[in-house]
This record gives structure tokens, sequence and C-alpha cells, in this order.
């Protein structure tokens, strides 16, 4: 952001349009520059971002205009604030402004109604008169005879006016009212909220030989479209799920703490704040408009991970699952808080090159807690589910008779995790394999399969209404 004196306009271009030289003068009085801007940008998980900026100022006695340039194109208005760090209680604010009226063709025409203009057209042609009407077909003319011209927008290479309309400006602008009682230097703070901006983590695993170690890395990726630049700023990223309350949005035009723990030297801190994890890079960095920055997490750990198989027929009827697993802890060569987003995972082949094996999206993961990447299906590795029976054994009572086959084709052994579902009041009456019981309405059977084997599983349920 730049706060400004006066800005200076040499030509603005668009469509068929030419505006000549000349300065615009902003009452911006009363103050003048005394020291480089801090900025500290905050990115949360949800299309939104806090901006914050600190701003060394010489202020004047008296009622005087202070403007914001360059702020985002997206700021939420009512979420803007401007104070004196130096001294709040001597600087009042009286109003701030929003200002978003960004010059273009059109709205230039529409400031010209009734004003005289010249168009030149191709051909050679001159026309200039009293704009009489503009639309994107065509310009209404009435010139110095009386006489209606209608210039075919098409044919329109140039458009002169005599100077910029009043109220358009190049970009937008914040503009505070501000009674200053202390002149001097002051320190001043300025912050909004902005939509169009966003940030997501990414994680990388490669697989040892028999999947039983991953190394992993994490990056996170900034989508900044919120329609300005942020020069060296103090960047944070907020993880969790921040509520924001909904009520009917004006439209504008696109005009607990915890032991910081490091990464890297100048990567990112982590710690607990508030309800949320917040982590800060401990450098400062530029994060341009319409630029995706991605950021390293935290450099590649290696972690001990297990690799399942899991067969849910009542869901897929063949398909069995592949997850791998892993728990988020220092003695797994992990431990910190894991922001939500997608992993890929990878593996090497035996020449040494990566192949990519799977990816899955992992949910806002604490410390110390599992974490589960479901990478695709097993290719070797078969099920077959089916309802062998079913009869009434009284009122509002009945049975149910299943049977789960489980084919590997792989040449070792493996174990699938076989996983079934029920509803009411239900009861296992006989079964071919042990269960542990998940919850209320799901049961787990763990079953080796030996290679190039078979085994069925076989259980009876009965259900009371």
């Amino acid at each position: 952001m730049k706060v400004l004196m006066f800005s200076c306009w040499q030509r603005v271009l668009s469509s068929k349009i030419r505006i000549p030289t000349f300065m615009l003068l902003l009452a911006s009085v009363g103050f003048s520059f005394a020291d480089e801007n801090e900025v500290t940008l905050t990115v949360y998980n949800n299309n939104l971002a806090l901006v914050r900026e600190v701003r060394t100022l010489e202020l004047q006695k008296g009622r005087f205009e202070v403007r914001f340039q360059d702020v985002a194109a997206k700021i939420d208005p009512t979420s803007v604030f401007f104070s004196s760090l130096t001294a709040p209680d001597k600087v009042a604010i009286l109003e701030q402004n929003f200002e978003y009226d960004l010059v273009n063709s059109n709205k230039i025409l529409q400031k010209y109604l009734d004003q005289t203009i010249r168009i030149e057209a191709k051909g050679d042609a001159v026309y200039e008169g009293t704009l009489l009407s503009s639309t994107r077909n065509d310009v209404i003319l009435q010139v110095s005879d009386g006489s209606i011209r209608i210039v075919n927008r098409e044919t329109v290479e140039n458009i002169t006016f005599p100077k910029l309309p009043a109220g358009l400006i190049t970009r937008p602008t914040l503009v505070w009212s501000v009674d200053c009682q202390q002149p001097g230097k002051h320190k001043t703070e300025i912050g909004y909220l902005t939509a169009g901006i966003n940030w997501h983590a990414e994680y990388v695993g490669v697989t040892n030989s028999d999947d039983t170690r991953l190394q992993l890395s994490g990056w996170v990726s900034i989508d900044n479209k919120s329609g300005a630049t942020y020069n060296n700023a103090k960047l944070k990223l907020v993880a969790g799920d921040v509520h924001r309350a909904r009520v009917e949005r004006q439209k504008y035009p696109l005009a607990r703490t915890a032991a910081l723990q490091a990464t890297t030297p100048d990567g990112f801190k982590e710690k607990a704040f508030f309800e949320y994890h917040l982590y800060t890079l401990q450098r400062p960095t530029t994060v341009a408009n319409n630029q995706t920055k991605q950021v390293s997490l935290f450099p590649a750990a290696d972690v001990a991970i297990e690799k399942k198989y899991i067969y849910d027929g009542a869901r897929s009827l063949k398909k069995v699952r592949v997850n791998l697993e892993f728990e988020n802890r220092k003695a797994s060569g992990l431990g910190m808080p894991l922001p939500k987003g997608k992993a890929r995972i990878y593996k090497q082949d035996d020449d040494g090159s990566l192949v990519f094996v799977g990816e899955d999206f992992i949910e806002h993961t604490p410390q110390d807690e599992l974490v589960r990447i479901y990478v695709g299906n097993a290719f070797d590795i078969v099920g077959e589910r089916k309802q062998k029976e079913r009869h009434s054994t009284g009122k509002n009572a009945w049975e149910e008779t299943w049977e789960i086959k489980l084919r590997n084709h792989k040449e070792q052994a493996v174990q699938v995790l076989v996983v079934e579902h029920f509803g009411l009041d239900w009861e296992i009456r006989t079964r071919s394999h042990d269960f542990e019981k998940r919850d209320a309405q799901t049961i787990e059977f763990k079953v080796t399969v030996p290679k190039d084997g078979e085994v069925t599983v076989n259980y009876v349920v009965r259900y009371n209404r």
C-alpha cells in the first residue's frame, strides 16, 4: 500500500480511448512519509486474509485526509481500521471510506454525457460533438450543425476527452478523515479483511521398498487473487475452522499458548493459538497478486507407516482399499500439528525413478493422532460379499446369513480388515472368525489370506425391530 500526496496521470489506455497527459491532485495533506511500512499478512483456510500495516507518518495539527492506495480489490470495507499507535487519544478518525469507482472506457463515456468529445474512426474520419448516448454497439453524437451521428463502435480507433472526469480513480483507495491534536511523528496502523486469498497444505511422501517407512515433507501453497501485492510481508497461516457470520453481502466491483517448534531456520514455526494453530514464516516474503506461492512447511521426516487392506463389501462389492497409516508422533518421526491438505504418495522403482501410487486429502490432524491416506485399490486382492439366507425368527425379528470371500493373488500372505455395518437392534449369533466391535453399527474382522489363496468369512446376524 502507499500513502500518496498526489497521483500523476499520464495516459489511461483502454479499448479505443485516449486521454491527454495531466496531473490529478489528491487532497491528502497534513502528513508526509517517515519510514518504510511493515506488512503482516495472516491467511486463513477459507478464502480470507487479514492485512495489517504499520507505518510511521509525520502528522500535522488539524483535520486532513489520509489515503491508502493499492489495497485489495476484494476488501471487506466494514472490517477496516486505522489508528495511531503513538498517541491514539490524540488522533480521532472522523470518517472512513472505501473508494472503488475505478476508471474504464464505459465509465468515462457515461461521465461525458451531454459534453463534447472527439472521435477518430477508420478511414481518417473525425467526429466532434456532444455525446448523447454510448452503448456496446455504437456512440451517438450531436455535431455542430445540429445533425445526429451514429458511430459504430467497431469503427472507432480513438476517443479524446479534455480531462479525466471527477470521481474516477485508478486503484481501490481507503480514505480516512483525521483530526490530529498532537503533531509530529506517529506510528500508525491500518488493517482490513479481504477475500480472494487462500492457502492449503500439500504433502509429498516416498515409501521404502517394503512400505514400512515414509519420507514425508510438507508444503504450503498461498493463492493470491485479492487484487493487491504484499511486499516483504510477515506471513502467518491459520489452520482451523474459523466461523464467520453469514449476512447478506454488499456487492463491490472487482475493483492456549504452546512452545514454538522449529522446522528450518527461516521456515515456519508453529504454535497453538486460541483454538487453532498458527504457522509463522521466519523471514519476510512477497505475495504478489495473481500468484501461487509455495513455501516449505517442514523438511522431510522419516515416518513409520503401516499399509492396510480394507474390504467394505457393502460399499464396494469387489474392491479392496489400500490405506497408509501413521501416528503423528515424535516417536514416529513427525509429531507436529498437520493442517489439512492433499497428500501425494510415491514409491521408488528398482531403477531409482519415482512412481506415483496415489493421493488423498487429510483433515487438520493434531499431534499424536492417526493419519490415514487412501492411495487406491489393490489389484491382486479381490473381495466378494453375498447374502446366503434371510428368515423370520418371530414377530419383528429375523436372521441373515452372510458370506464374504477374499482371494489373494500376491506372492505373499496379506491381512485384510473386513468391515461390516448394521442397523437397528442387532446381535451376531454365529461367526467363522473373531471380530472387534468398532461402534454401535460397525464390526471388523481381521483376516489373513495366504498367497494365491482364498478365505471365506461367514456370520449370522439377528435383528430385532
